[in-house]
């Protein structure tokens, strides 16, 4: 499932809300740092001649949007940046960021900014500054296990560690949101399940060293581009909530 605009929606979101959304990727294909076995947009797909939305485009698409919104009367709790891949691929994001800022003091200043990220461009200091700038920085850890995360998440970059990325997260000093997407099943003649104790274990132990203002865990809700994956029950999600809790963690299940 791809989003065919640069802006899309608002829906209604199981953890933020009444959520517009914001695509900086192309409308026709996924651009992704991961290829996340589970994503609802599929897998990366190489294509020529694709089209990057412009910083100008992103601005006059989401002023437009928010203008028509807020001559309506509508409620927005949040400006979602998603999409189809990462966001913080984009060139420009920083300054992305500071447009969507300004607009959103304009129009609905009560309103949140989120970015769902998949963590690996936080290395670039433009990104980590863009996104200690936002409400809701919500970066992803679905796992503090090197081969899961290969498993599950199957990194493109091969210098790609889970010990570089714990690090880098904890430079936010706490000012971010752990995602974690919890799920089982089998890929690529590997069993995946990043609910067993070990992992539970060493999931628990980065979030100590990460020490995140909130930690977000869900399972499967959408159709996966990889077969034989199977959704964790809400009661098993919230066994693993109740841990994190016991350690003073503020912890949203859906």
């Amino acid at each position: 499932m791809l989003f065919n605009s640069i802006i899309f929606g608002p829906v209604k979101s199981r953890r933020l809300g009444i959520s517009l959304g914001v695509n900086l990727l192309p409308v026709d294909a996924k651009v992704c740092s991961f290829e996340c076995i589970y994503c609802e947009c599929g897998f990366n797909v190489a294509k020529k001649n694709i089209h990057i939305p412009t910083r100008g485009e992103v601005h006059s698409e989401m002023e437009k949007t928010l203008s028509e919104m807020y001559e309506n009367g509508e409620h927005l709790d949040v400006i979602t940046f998603a999409g189809n891949g990462e966001p913080t691929l984009h060139k420009d994001f920083e300054a992305i960021i500071d447009d969507t800022i300004a607009l959103r003091n304009k129009y609905f200043p009560e309103t949140k900014i989120s970015v769902l990220s998949n963590s690996t461009e936080i290395t670039k200091v433009s990104v980590l500054r863009a996104l200690n700038k936002i409400d809701n920085n919500i970066l992803k850890l679905d796992s503090a296990i090197q081969s899961t995360v290969e498993a599950l998440d199957q990194p493109n970059s091969p210098q790609f560690t889970v010990e570089k990325l714990i690090e880098n997260l904890k430079r936010f000093n706490g000012n971010l949101i752990i995602q974690t997407l919890f799920v089982r099943g089998e890929h690529n003649g590997k069993q995946i399940d990043n609910t067993a104790p070990d992992e539970i274990e060493a999931w628990l132990k980065a979030l100590q060293e990460i020490k995140p203002k909130q930690v977000m865990i869900y399972s499967l809700a959408r159709p996966t581009p990889a077969e034989n994956l199977h959704k964790v029950s809400l009661e098993e999600l919230n066994v693993i909530a109740e841990k994190a809790k016991n350690l003073g963690f503020d912890v949203l299940v859906s």
